[in-house]
């Protein structure tokens, strides 16, 4: 086994064993360092196929930001030590049998592709030519994804504070 296969063998590990701790941890920090560590893992496989802008995106972005973004969340509201109710069987098992049917699903799919390389002119990716897309709104421009991944940001922001915010129905409503 050459370092080359080791390495994507270690990151497929973590990120399938930290994938499964975020979604059956009852306790919602852990789930959101778990998903920091998937999300850098999956950062790593880019750099792995040596597409850099993107771990880069995936870093600054996923990793950088809603994760962030939600266990600053988690800490604003005071809810650090928040514990999940344990999930229903019904639940466990339905959830288990789709996991099942989705990975079989991907994996007979992948493996009746037949990959096979093509020929194609290279594309320039001097940083001049990266940073003229990243403003157009032209061909290969990219002003648009990123406006859609900046309310992106802001719905996980609003769907962390209402996981993470806690109603007290043990108190009354104040009157002046």
């Amino acid at each position: 086994m050459s370092l080359y296969e080791i390495m994507f063998a270690i990151f497929a590990a973590v990120i399938l064993v930290f994938s499964i701790l975020t979604i059956t941890t009852r306790r919602i920090l852990r789930a959101a360092v778990y998903l920091l560590f998937v999300l850098l893992s999956t950062a790593g496989v880019y750099f792995w196929l040596q597409y850099e802008f993107l771990a880069g995106v995936q870093v600054a972005l996923y990793a950088g930001g809603i994760v962030v973004i939600i266990i600053f969340s988690i800490l604003l509201t005071h809810h650090i030590d928040h514990k999940f109710d344990r999930a229903a069987w019904w639940n466990i098992i339905s959830g288990s049998a789709l996991a099942i049917v989705g990975s079989v699903t991907a994996i007979s799919t992948i493996l009746s592709y037949d990959f096979k390389p093509i020929a194609k002119v290279a594309i320039d990716s001097s940083v001049k030519s990266i940073g003229n897309q990243l403003v157009s709104t032209g061909h290969n421009g990219y002003v648009l994804p990123f406006e859609v991944i900046s309310i992106l940001l802001l719905a996980a922001l609003i769907g962390a504070i209402v996981v993470a915010k806690k109603e007290d129905t043990n108190s009354e409503p104040i009157s002046k």
